[in-house]
């Protein structure tokens, strides 16, 4: 009889991961049943709201994903106003759908997303412009640094050690 709880003790692994990856993927799905059956309200407002975050990140094929980030917090601030009047009132489906059927509501949050998408496609440009700018002038700076230096030392300084013989 010893001899068998000492086997079944060898079956499993000493280093305390007896589920691993199993156990972790069933915590998960638990947790996001639960997070479902509670809030399905604000689960819903928050699915129907994010659907430009969720079509930015199928898009954006960049390893990056700059396009999720931007359009996903501006998308958020977007669909928070909402979650607050759902939370501040009653927390219920009927409530949620009154507020899914809001076209002012509807356009806040995919306003915030297209101010997202606005805010992706133009700031590269605008940064790209401004980097060109402080390089050239930076370039110009040690131009003039290298005339100055120059016209102080001769054209002795800028001809390489074999050229001087």
């Amino acid at each position: 009889m010893a001899k068998k709880a000492t086997a079944k003790m060898k079956a499993v692994p000493s280093d305390g991961k007896a589920g691993g990856r199993s156990s972790r993927s069933l915590w998960l799905i638990v947790l996001g049943v639960l997070i479902i059956s509670i809030g399905l309200p604000t689960v819903m407002i928050l699915v129907v709201g994010m659907l430009p975050t969720i079509v930015a990140l199928i898009v954006d094929r960049t390893p990056q994903k700059y396009a999720p980030f931007c359009v996903g917090g501006m998308n958020f601030s977007g669909v928070f106003p909402s979650l607050l009047t759902l939370w501040t009132t009653t927390h219920s489906f009927s409530r949620s759908l009154d507020i899914l059927a809001d076209p002012y509501a509807l356009l806040v949050m995919y306003g915030a997303a297209g101010f997202g998408w606005m805010l992706y496609m133009a700031i590269p440009p605008v940064i790209s412009t401004f980097v060109t700018v402080i390089a050239q002038r930076r370039s110009a700076q040690l131009r003039a640094i290298q005339k100055r230096l120059l016209d102080e030392w001769g054209d002795a300084v800028a001809k390489g050690p074999a050229q001087r013989r």
